[in-house]
C-alpha cells in the first residue's frame, strides 16, 4: 500500500528522500484516480518510493504544487519536482520514468 503524504510528514518523506518520490495527488470522487490507484500501491509494493496526496483532505499541498487536474503525478527528485503528468498513466510508464531518475 502507498503511503499517505500530508502537509504533516510532505518535508521528511518526500522533499528530504534520498531518490525519486512519485506523488499521486487524487479525490476519493475522481475515477481515473481510482484507477490510478493500484498502480501506485503495485510501485509501492515493488520497493519504489511512492504515495498519494488526497488533494481534498491536502488542499495546501495541492496549492502549493499548482494541481489544478486530477490525477495529477508529480515525481520529486532531491527536494525539486523532476517531472509532471497529468491524467492516468500505466503502472510501467510510471516505473520507467521513476528508475531514469535513480
Amino acid at each position: 500500500m502507498a503511503k499517505e503524504f500530508t502537509v504533516q510528514n510532505f518535508e521528511t518523506e518526500v522533499l528530504q528522500a534520498s531518490g525519486p518520490v512519485l506523488v499521486d495527488f487524487w479525490a476519493t470522487w475522481c475515477m481515473p484516480c481510482k484507477m490510478q490507484g493500484p498502480a501506485i500501491d503495485k510501485l509501492a509494493a515493488e520497493g519504489y518510493q511512492a504515495g498519494k496526496v488526497n488533494v481534498d483532505e491536502q488542499e495546501q499541498l495541492a496549492s502549493a504544487y499548482g494541481v489544478m487536474s486530477i490525477p495529477t503525478l508529480i515525481i520529486f527528485k532531491d527536494g525539486k519536482e523532476a517531472e509532471r503528468m497529468v491524467g492516468l498513466q500505466s503502472r510501467d510508464v510510471l516505473a520507467k520514468k521513476l528508475d531514469a531518475y535513480k
